[in-house]
């Protein structure tokens, strides 16, 4: 015997303990089970041998003594789903008809021959689909059971009518086997069921136990034993209501096929209700349940020698309850709707799929980048390759159209290259800096050279003009690579950002969940649903089903101030829908609240007070905690430049709630506009991008005049010198960011105000001054008030169109202040919630 319990000596094996030791002797146990050439065809042919057990047992399976509508239906499903398996099922219903009460190998074996004929019929013709499976069954049904009766002892209207009910039932039954059978085909690939198809495989179940119906041990019934089981493993399962319909289904099926057990149906559902209530205390608990609910009815129901055997019944079922595998538990649990196992499975698989998706917009991120890189090496490579051959070009045009027939060709370009090729690279140079250069302006060792000095001049002048022209268009190509390269890296960041959004994922905050809970229902509301979706300190996300009542507005009354004490956080609402109406359900998204909001007022007019400005402006929320207030000047007037204006603040705002960068933004509506129109036309663009969060407000001002800040009595200029856009390529955008308190307001204006007071006034000045004597702080009276100055000013002349947008920033107040509850503490969020 050896000893491990001392001294560890070189060469020994340190002791097991016990749950180690159990480990390997079910790995050991694995193994040699795997091992065995039996145990392996069994293990890979299990589907094929539970299925054809299960037509052993429907085949024996009869109702009323004298009805078998189970054998063709479960026959037709097979042949329809696994064509593979029609022999072994076929053989184990034949077998099976043989044990029935009342055999009827014949009537079964008919009802088979007649099916298949009728399915390999419909197969020559490629018309063999499952839907004809039910009205097949029935027709054959009622063909065979009819031409028994009418070549049988007495022809009755009771056996019209029983054949009659035979066919329809096995009518019904198709339909149930054909939701029921893919759960063990593998053919059903998702993890969830349907309520119908959950009723469907306890309907099949319960048939397949109507087969053992007169089998006992000691006098115990096979068919209870089996009913109480599996009424324990859907009670622990799906709980009250699952447990009780179970109960119902087993009892009816099996008391049509013995009458006198009647009372099982009430006994059943009463036991399924009571372990399914008890579920919670898990097996042992929904075991005493079921205990205490058949022994309670057999008592009141039966003598003492059934309530002692229904005892022992349910007892050899609980036997068997507890010597369930626990994965066998888990994988029932994770097909019935609302369970754990399920909502774990279905979590599971939207990570999956969102993993899958991150994983393929990641992919398409590093194409877009990899086909940016390239652009971008193809424009630097160019512009040397452009200046090197464009070069060579022109001395091979210039040399083939003088040389080639000048009798010195030999001595310039043999002997003498490298200074024939600096005498051409001077000469173009100076008609480079004077192209209407003449002869006697050509340098003297030149004409002393060359022998057509004259000609080549003229070659040479003609030759730098296509040369020039084909430099231009080169370099137009190159900057719309260098466009398209920064155009396809912003879209490749954009889906990167997009992929890491996607790959998010809410951590179960169970604990946070339940403290809401507890302090919404402890107010007198009914809470169904709290799903926690970020709790991070400014971006809190909170989905809230509960039920409402009209007109009273609870979410905003109670429910967003309660929350908002317990996360120390402003919460509002951010969006509401009407779940169930009937139910009076609605399902409510709280987040974070804004700790500042702008309000916004507007003033324009058009020139000599037409009806259409080119003016163009947006106030509106970009979805990300960011305001926009944007103002675009089109060229000129009219139609045409508020189309112009419209368009560059349209694209604009549409790629920044993208997520795309600002100055890429830019570039890209700048490219839009060139590519609009061949003729000149551009517009200005003035944007202002609040945090609402932490007040910090970016301007991007492209061509457009000065913005003002009013401060109290301060008035602070906002500028920065960029061109429009739409007139040149490369345009360099310059970004301004400025931190703006409680209370000041933003004034953005067009040319048409800011130019009012002419040259000869010092604008920016004036502009101070005029804001300064505006004594209000409502932003569409200062809009107004600061509109009619100018046109006063102008002596109520509209030189230009005029546009004025003010935006007044301000802290944030709730509609309803917060909400004390004593008992309820404040929750502590997780440092991070991704």
């Amino acid at each position: 015997m050896e000893k491990w319990n001392v001294i560890q000596f070189p060469g020994m094996k340190a002791g097991k303990g016990g749950t180690e030791a159990r480990e390997e002797l079910s790995v050991r146990l694995k193994h040699w089970l795997g091992s065995r050439k039996a145990v392996q065809m069994v293990a890979s042919r299990k589907w094929v041998l539970l299925l054809t057990f299960m037509g052993f047992l429907l085949g024996k399976a009869m109702i009323l003594n004298e009805l078998s509508p189970f054998a063709i239906a479960y026959f037709a499903v097979i042949a329809f789903m696994r064509r593979d398996y029609i022999i072994p099922v076929g053989a184990a219903l034949l077998a099976g008809s043989l044990f029935a009460p009342f055999p009827v190998p014949l009537i079964v074996a008919s009802e088979i021959a007649i099916f298949y004929l009728l399915f390999r019929g419909l197969e020559s013709y490629d018309r063999a689909e499952l839907s004809y499976a039910p009205t097949m069954v029935f027709t054959t049904t009622f063909m065979v059971k009819l031409f028994a009766v009418v070549i049988g002892p007495s022809f009755s209207w009771y056996a019209m009518l029983m054949l009659t009910m035979d066919s329809v039932l096995s009518f019904v039954l198709t339909l149930v086997f054909i939701q029921a059978i893919p759960i063990f085909t593998y053919r059903k690939k998702k993890f969830s069921l349907k309520n119908e198809e959950i009723l469907c495989l306890i309907i099949l179940l319960a048939s397949v136990m109507t087969g053992a119906v007169g089998w006992t041990i000691q006098s115990l019934s096979v068919e209870h034993m089996l009913s109480r089981y599996l009424i324990l493993i859907f009670a622990l399962v799906g709980g009250a209501p699952l447990g009780a319909s179970v109960g119902v289904i087993t009892g009816l099926i099996l008391s049509l096929a013995d009458m006198s057990a009647v009372y099982q149906m009430s006994l059943l559902a009463f036991a399924g209700m009571l372990a399914g209530m008890l579920r919670e205390g898990k097996r042992a608990a929904v075991a005493l349940g079921m205990l205490l609910g058949s022994s309670i009815l057999s008592i009141y129901l039966g003598g003492p020698g059934d309530v002692m055997n229904s005892l022992w019944e349910t007892c050899a079922a609980i036997v068997l309850f507890m010597l369930t595998p626990k994965s066998l538990m888990t994988a029932i649990s994770k097909y019935v709707p609302g369970t754990q196992d399920h909502t774990k499975s279905q979590h599971e698989y939207a990570k999956r799929i969102r993993d899958i998706t991150a994983e393929r917009v990641t992919r398409f991120s590093q194409v877009f980048r990899q086909l940016s890189r390239s652009f971008d090496q193809m424009s630097g490579a160019g512009e040397q390759v452009q200046k090197e051959g464009g070069m060579d070009h022109f001395m091979n045009a210039v040399a083939e159209g003088t040389c080639a027939s000048c009798f010195k060709r030999t001595q310039c370009w043999d002997a003498k290259f490298i200074q024939t090729y600096k005498y051409m690279t001077d000469v173009m140079s100076t008609i480079e800096a004077n192209p209407e250069i003449s002869g006697k302006q050509i340098p003297v060792d030149w004409n002393r050279v060359c022998a057509k000095p004259e000609e080549v001049l003229e070659v040479m002048r003609a030759q730098y003009g296509l040369h020039q022209h084909n430099m231009q268009w080169k370099r137009q190509i190159i900057d719309s690579r260098q466009l398209v390269a920064e155009q396809l890296s912003g879209v490749s960041q954009v889906m990167e950002d997009l992929a890491k959004e996607i790959q998010r994922e809410s951590d179960e905050m169970v604990q946070q969940e339940e403290q809401i809970r507890d302090a919404l229902e402890s107010l007198g509301l009914s809470i169904h649903s709290i799903e926690i979706i970020n709790l991070e300190a400014g971006n809190v996300e909170i989905e809230i089903v509960h039920a409402y009542t009209r007109g009273f507005d609870e979410c905003r009354k109670m429910i967003a101030p309660l929350i908002s004490d317990v996360l120390d956080e402003h919460i509002a609402v951010l969006h509401e829908t009407m779940t169930d109406p009937r139910q009076g359900l609605a399902t409510v998204t709280f987040g974070s609240a804004k700790t500042f909001e702008v309000t916004t007022g507007v003033a324009a007019a058009a020139k000599g007070g037409d009806v259409m400005s080119g003016d163009s402006f947006s106030t509106v929320e970009l979805g990300n905690g960011t305001f926009a207030v944007a103002l675009s000047d089109g060229m000129g007037n009219g139609e045409r430049a508020r189309m112009e204006s419209s368009a560059a603040l349209n694209i604009l705002e549409q790629l920044l709630q993208s997520g795309m960068d600002e100055k890429l933004a830019i570039k890209s509506v700048n490219s839009v506009l060139m590519l609009r129109s061949p003729e000149e036309m551009y517009a200005t663009v003035d944007m202002a991008l609040i945090d609402e969060y932490t007040a910090e407000t970016t301007f991007m001002k492209i061509g457009s005049t000065p913005s003002f800040i009013k401060r109290g009595q301060e008035v602070i200029q906002v500028s920065a010198s960029n061109l429009p856009i739409g007139i040149i390529k490369d345009i360099e955008v310059d970004l301004v960011t400025v931190q703006l308190q409680p209370g000041d307001i933003l004034i953005m204006m067009t040319d048409g105000i800011y130019d009012a007071p002419g040259y000869a006034v010092n604008k920016e000045l004036w502009m101070k001054r005029l804001i300064q004597e505006i004594d209000t702080d409502d932003p569409q009276d200062l809009a107004d008030c600061l509109l009619e100055s100018v046109i006063r000013y102008q002596q109520h002349e509209i030189l230009d169109d005029m546009t004025v947008v003010v935006g007044k920033v301000e802290h944030f107040r709730p509609e309803w202040a917060t909400l004390r509850v004593p008992g309820i503490n404040r929750m502590e969020r997780p440092r991070t919630v991704s």
